[in-house]
C-alpha cells in the first residue's frame, strides 16, 4: 500500500519504464498495463480500489438519508411522448422504480394499453436495454434493438407488434445504428460490422461499418450489401427510408465530426443506382423530408446557426457551394437551429434562443405562421408526425418542472396538457436565473443557476458545477430528481453553456475544439470564479462535475486550477488524450480534439491531456472518478491510468478515490438502481468533502 496524504493510504500501484516519443518529445506512461482490464493485475487494483472507495463511502452515515430521499422522489410516473404508426399509438412508461421503461401499444389513446417490450423481464439486474426500434409503416412489426450492460454493441430482433411474438429474426454485430423500414413490411436497412474472427480485431484497421438490407425470415447471412467503402474505413452509415416510401437516404459520417455526405437511392427501380448528391464533407445536412424529386435539408452551410434548404435532385448543383445550386427556405436567424420536421403540410423548427427552446412553425414557403407559446423558459422536444398529421405531442420541461407531455394542434395552435408527473415536491420553492459572464477572452458566456428560493449570497453555499463543451451538443434546461435533492440540502446548481456545444451554432462548437479547444476549460474556470466573485459560494463549497467528454473538462480543470475546487467528480471520462484515438471508437473524436499523430495537434493535446499535467506534490481537490469496467465507449483505461497518477501525485489530505461500476457500461440503459445507489454515493461524497450540513 503507498500513502500520499497525510491519513489516506491507496492500493499500491505498480509501475514501468515505458516511455513513449511523440514527435521528439518522450512521454513516459507507467501504467500502460491498466490499459488490459482482464489481466488478472487489473482485476486485481480495481478490487482494491473498490474497496478503499466504497468503505469510505459506507462510513459516511448521511449516504442512506440521501439513498432513501432519492428512492422516494424517483417513484413517480414517467410518460415519453406517444407516437403513431399506422392505426397504433406506441409510449414509453416507467411506473417509478423500473430498472428500464417498458413499450406500450394501443390502438387509440383512449383504449386500454398493452405491453409490446419490458425490458426488466430479460435480465434479473436490469442491465439488458432497449437501445432503439422502429416500427414499421403499417405499425405491425417492430426492430428492436437490445443492449448489454450498457455496450455499444447491440444485438436487434423483430417482434409482431399484435402478438407481441418475436419472429426468427436475429441480427448481431450492430453498432451505432438504427433501422428504417422499406413500405412494403418486408425487410429494412441498418449498418452492422463483420463478425470478427482471429485475423480481423475489432480495433484493426480492415473493420469497418457496411449498410445492409435484411428481408424478413432469412438469415443475418443472406442480407444485402446496399453500400461500403472499403478505401474510406471511417465512414459510417445512417439510413432512413423517406415519409413516401421512395427514397432511401444516406447520411454518411466521419466519426463525431458534423460535416456529412448524402446519397440516395430511389427504392422504386430495381437495381437502382447509390447517387452522391452531397459528396464533399463541406457542411452538415440533415434531410428534414421531400416533395417528389425535391429534397429539403437544415443545412449549416455559410450559415453556422442553421437554415433550411431546398435541392432539386433532377437537377442537382455540381457542388452545393455552386451558384443557384438550391434555393434558401428558412434563412439563418439569430437562433440557433438545433431541428426541424413536417406536420399539417409545414416545417415546426426547434430554435435554441439563449441555451432555451423555442419553437416556430413556416408554411413550406418559408414564410412565419406562428410561435408555440411554451409553458416558460426550459426544453421542448417531441413534434414528432407525419407530414399531414394535424396533431402531435410534445414534452416541457425545466430545472424545476417535471416533464409535462402537451398535446398540440397544428391547426389552432393549442396546447393542451396530455400527461403530467407527480413529484413529491413543490417547484415554487425554487428559482432559476440566467447569467452571462466573460471568459478570460471576453467571450460571453451563459449559464444557469437554480436553487432554494431566499438564498443567501454569503460565499457559502454549497455548489455544483456542472459542464459539457464538446462535440457540438448543446445543454438547455432539464428536470433531475438528482439535482432537486442537492438542491433540497441547501445545494446550488449551476449548469455552464461552454464552447466547444452547440449553443450558438457551428462557429460556437468549431471555437472549443482542436487548437482552441483550451477555451472550454478557460470558460468553466470562468464560470467557476463568476460563481465565487458573486458570493455564491468560495472554493471550499465548490464542486465541478461532468461526463465522458464532461470528465475530460473536469480532469483538465482541477489539473490547471487545482485550487479553485473544493471537490471534483470526473465522470467516464477521456484523461488519456495521446492514446484517446486507440481504443474502440475513440478515432472518431479525433474531429473534436484533433489527434496526437499530429505534430501542432499533439502539443495542444499534451498541453492540457489531465493524465500528463497531474503534478506531484500538489494538493488536489477531494476526487471520486467514476468509471465501470464494461465501458466500450470511453474505455475504463482512461480512468484507471488517471485515478493511480493522482494518487500518486496528490499531497493533500482530501481523499482521492475511483467508484467502479463492475457490470455497467457507458450510462445509456443503466438501470435505476444502480443510477440511485451511483448519485447517492456521489452527494454523499461531496456532503463529506464540502462540509455540508444536512438536516
Amino acid at each position: 500500500m503507498q500513502s500520499s496524504s497525510q491519513d489516506f493510504i491507496y492500493p499500491t500501484t505498480r509501475k514501468t519504464d515505458q516511455v513513449d516519443d511523440y514527435h521528439g518529445t518522450k512521454v513516459a506512461d507507467p501504467y500502460r498495463w491498466l490499459e488490459d482490464p482482464d489481466s488478472e493485475e487489473t482485476k486485481a487494483w480495481v478490487e482494491a480500489q473498490n474497496q478503499i472507495t466504497f468503505g469510505y463511502l459506507g462510513e459516511i452515515q448521511v449516504r442512506e438519508k440521501i439513498k432513501q430521499r432519492l428512492t422516494q422522489l424517483w417513484n413517480y410516473e414517467k410518460y415519453g411522448s406517444p407516437f403513431k404508426e399506422g392505426d397504433r399509438y406506441f409510449y414509453f412508461k416507467n411506473d417509478g422504480l423500473q430498472n428500464q421503461s417498458v413499450l406500450y401499444t394501443l390502438t387509440s389513446l383512449d383504449a386500454e394499453p398493452t405491453v409490446l417490450i419490458d425490458p426488466n423481464i430479460l435480465s434479473e439486474d436490469g442491465t439488458i436495454a432497449l437501445s432503439g426500434l422502429s416500427i414499421s409503416e403499417d405499425g405491425k412489426l417492430m426492430a428492436y434493438g437490445l443492449s448489454t450492460s450498457g455496450s455499444d454493441w447491440n444485438e436487434w430482433k423483430v417482434r409482431d407488434v399484435e402478438t407481441g411474438n418475436d419472429l426468427s429474426d436475429h441480427l448481431n454485430w450492430v453498432k451505432f445504428s438504427g433501422a428504417s423500414w422499406t413500405h412494403d413490411g418486408q425487410g429494412f436497412f441498418y449498418s452492422r460490422y463483420d463478425e470478427p474472427n482471429e485475423a480481423t480485431k475489432l480495433e484493426d484497421a480492415n473493420y469497418y461499418q457496411k449498410l445492409y438490407y435484411h428481408k424478413l425470415g432469412t438469415p443475418q447471412s443472406e442480407d444485402t450489401l446496399i453500400y461500403h467503402r472499403p478505401d474510406q474505413k471511417e465512414w459510417m452509415f445512417g439510413a432512413g427510408v423517406t415519409e413516401d416510401g421512395r427514397y432511401l437516404i444516406i447520411s454518411v459520417d466521419r466519426g463525431t465530426d458534423p460535416k456529412n455526405l448524402v446519397f440516395y437511392k430511389d427504392l422504386q427501380t430495381p437495381d437502382s443506382p447509390i447517387v452522391e448528391l452531397i459528396s464533399e464533407f463541406e457542411a452538415s445536412y440533415s434531410f428534414i423530408d421531400n416533395d417528389g424529386d425535391t429534397f429539403w435539408f437544415r443545412t449549416d452551410l455559410d450559415a453556422p446557426r442553421g437554415r433550411v434548404i431546398a435541392i432539386d435532385t433532377k437537377n442537382p448543383p455540381l457542388s452545393p457551394l455552386a451558384n443557384g445550386g438550391w434555393k434558401e427556405v428558412i434563412p439563418q436567424v439569430a437562433e440557433t437551429l438545433e431541428g426541424i420536421g413536417l406536420l399539417n403540410n409545414q416545417f415546426i423548427a426547434d430554435y435554441l434562443k439563449d441555451a432555451r427552446s423555442s419553437i416556430k412553425i413556416f408554411n413550406l414557403d418559408g414564410s412565419f405562421v406562428r410561435e408555440v407559446e411554451l409553458p416558460g423558459i426550459g426544453s421542448a422536444g417531441g413534434f414528432g408526425g407525419k407530414r399531414y398529421d394535424t396533431e402531435t405531442f410534445y414534452t416541457f420541461t425545466s430545472f424545476t418542472t417535471p416533464n409535462t407531455i402537451y398535446r398540440y394542434d397544428m391547426v389552432s395552435g393549442e396546447s393542451r396538457v396530455f400527461r403530467k408527473a407527480n413529484v413529491d415536491f413543490n417547484g415554487d420553492e425554487y428559482e432559476t436565473r440566467q447569467v452571462f459572464y466573460s471568459s478570460k477572452d471576453g467571450t460571453q458566456v451563459p449559464m444557469f443557476i437554480t436553487h432554494k428560493k431566499g438564498l443567501q449570497l454569503d460565499g457559502n453555499n454549497p455548489t455544483y458545477l456542472y459542464g459539457y463543451g464538446g462535440f457540438n451538443v448543446s445543454l438547455s434546461p432539464n428536470f433531475s430528481i438528482s439535482r432537486l435533492v442537492w438542491m433540497e440540502m441547501g445545494g446550488v446548481y449551476a449548469i455552464a453553456n461552454l464552447r466547444g456545444g452547440g449553443e450558438y451554432g457551428e462557429d460556437w462548437h468549431q471555437a472549443g475544439t482542436k487548437l482552441n479547444k483550451q477555451n472550454v476549460f478557460d470558460d468553466f474556470i470562468a464560470a467557476a470564479e463568476w460563481l465565487i466573485d458573486n458570493k455564491y459560494t468560495k472554493p471550499q463549497k465548490l464542486a465541478i462535475a461532468g461526463g465522458s467528454n464532461g470528465g475530460l473538462l473536469v480532469g483538465a480543470c482541477m489539473t490547471q486550477r487545482p485550487d479553485l475546487f473544493g471537490a471534483a467528480i470526473p465522470a467516464v471520462g477521456v484523461m488519456d488524450m495521446l492514446r484517446f484515438h486507440k481504443f474502440t471508437i475513440g478515432w472518431a473524436w479525433c474531429s473534436d480534439y484533433g489527434s496526437p499523430e499530429n505534430a501542432e495537434e499533439f502539443q495542444a493535446l499534451y498541453a492540457y491531456s489531465p493524465l500528463h499535467n497531474l503534478k506531484p506534490g500538489t494538493a488536489y481537490p477531494a476526487t471520486m472518478i467514476t468509471t465501470a469496467d464494461h465501458d466500450d465507449r470511453v474505455v475504463p483505461a482512461h480512468s484507471f491510468k488517471f485515478a493511480a497518477a493522482l494518487q500518486a501525485a496528490h499531497r493533500g489530505e482530501k481523499p482521492v478515490l475511483i467508484r467502479i461500476e463492475t457490470k455497467a457500461g457507458h450510462g445509456a440503459g443503466k438501470p435505476t438502481s444502480k443510477i440511485i445507489e451511483e448519485l447517492a454515493d456521489e452527494w454523499a461524497f461531496l456532503v463529506r468533502a464540502l462540509d455540508v450540513s444536512v438536516g
